[in-house]
């Protein structure tokens, strides 16, 4: 694109980094972090458009796909992995793909970016439709694999987003609902795993707990329909009893939460007795 400006590939603001003392160089990536959420801010209209047409879709039976490569693929796996746990829905309804398959969750894998048709075959295995959204994560927005991925999606009839740190860029134009935040250049430059990461962090953060609120996980300010996965949820489980209901024995509440095995079945069973 004519107009198209690579923000995440500028120089850093900073110079001779390996000159500078250990706190010069935590202050100021700490101060380049403060700029993120500020950058964040400035797209949430565009957040608001996504994440109602998520809502819409998930509530008539649709599913989520975040599809990216590197960090951008990483965390859409690490985002989409913490819903089930953390709201109770089943795996399978929010769904991280990343360029490479597993082995890149670990370690990158050469040149798994550039394909422009492996990110279509590895979503088309979920057997997607237009009941579906998908968005693609990429904090340059020129990622082959991801363009080429939503760029099928739209010929599908299927809903598609983006999130980038670059304005009007090539996946923002393959994006029926573009979201781009603009952080500038990175404190080590180029490394979008700094800024540009934080913001697709804090972007997916607020699509996955707003869209997961709209679909009735949360009541209250509580994460009720939690998996039961170690000591720590329980107790918060059973602290969350015995605030909503008439229990005052902690053993009593532990025995109810485990039973039943999650807060909102719990609440569920003595409220229908």
């Amino acid at each position: 694109m004519a107009d198209f400006k690579k923000v995440t590939e500028e120089t850093s603001n900073y110079r001779h980094l390996e000159k500078m003392s250990v706190l010069e160089l935590l202050t100021n990536i700490n101060n380049e972090d403060k700029t993120v959420p500020f950058a964040v801010e400035k797209a949430i209209p565009q957040i608001e458009k996504l994440v109602s047409v998520i809502s819409d879709k998930m509530l008539a039976g649709g599913r989520l796909f975040y599809i990216g490569a590197g960090t951008s693929g990483r965390l859409g796996i690490v985002d989409a992995s913490e819903c089930p746990p953390t709201y109770g829905v089943p795996h399978g309804l929010v769904i991280g793909i990343i360029a490479g398959g597993e082995k890149a969750i670990l370690e990158a894998v050469e040149f798994a970016e550039d394909n422009w048709e492996q990110g279509w075959s590895d979503l088309k295995k979920h057997e997607p439709s237009d009941k579906d959204v998908v968005i693609g994560i990429a904090a340059s927005g020129t990622t082959p694999y991801v363009i080429g991925a939503l760029n099928k999606c739209r010929e599908k009839g299927i809903i598609t987003g983006s999130i980038s740190c670059n304005p009007n860029s090539p996946v923002s134009a393959a994006a029926d609902f573009p979201i781009e935040v603009v952080v500038g250049p990175e404190f080590v430059t180029g490394s979008t795993r700094m800024k540009s990461g934080t913001a697709q962090k804090l972007v997916l953060n607020m699509i996955s707990t707003t869209v997961m609120i709209q679909l009735g996980r949360v009541e209250d300010n509580k994460m009720v329909n939690m998996q039961l996965t170690n000591e720590k949820l329980v107790d918060r489980g059973v602290k969350m009893l015995m605030e909503k209901l008439p229990l005052e024995n902690y053993d009593e509440a532990k025995r109810l939460l485990l039973k039943t095995g999650s807060v909102k079945k719990a609440i569920d069973s003595v409220v229908k007795n």
